[in-house]
């Protein structure tokens, strides 16, 4: 059976900025002038972002950046990864992680790496059911 989505990159800011409400669901506190003044910042570092879609709808979307560490050698880290809720368990995440992971392949990366919230317990099953493991502990410091 052929799926009626689309998958796609999602590389103007624009049409970054109108997927604002697919972001809001892992950052239900985040304004709409943050969203940009955070995109601004983080497009020169070659952040960008994927989609899936049905028509002209976003469904879910994945950001990502392509680095390198010490721990982990040249990696993809897949960041703000989001399905629309009323899209979820119909395979759009599998589409979005099989679509980071063929890129990260194309770019030569040895790992993909993810953070997930911590009471996030439904993306925890979905990403160790898709192969991830987990290292250790994402901790921050707020300043200021």
């Amino acid at each position: 059976m052929a799926t009626p989505f689309q998958i796609r990159q999602i590389s103007e800011l624009a049409e970054m900025l109108q997927q604002f409400p697919l972001i809001q669901y892992l950052n239900p506190n985040m304004e709409p002038e943050r969203y940009e003044t955070l995109l601004r910042l983080m497009l020169p570092q070659q952040y960008r972002m994927v989609g899936v879609f049905d028509g002209d709808t976003c469904l879910g979307l994945s950001g990502y950046w392509i680095g390198t560490k010490l721990y982990s050698g040249k990696y993809l880290e897949i960041d703000n990864f989001v399905v629309d809720e009323q899209y979820r368990s119909q395979g759009i995440g599998k589409l979005l992680v099989d679509w980071l992971t063929a890129e990260a392949t194309k770019n030569q990366c040895e790992t993909l790496m993810l953070d997930a919230y911590v009471g996030n317990n439904a993306a925890h099953k979905f990403y160790l059911r898709e192969g991830f493991v987990i290292k250790g502990f994402h901790l921050l410091k707020i300043l200021g």
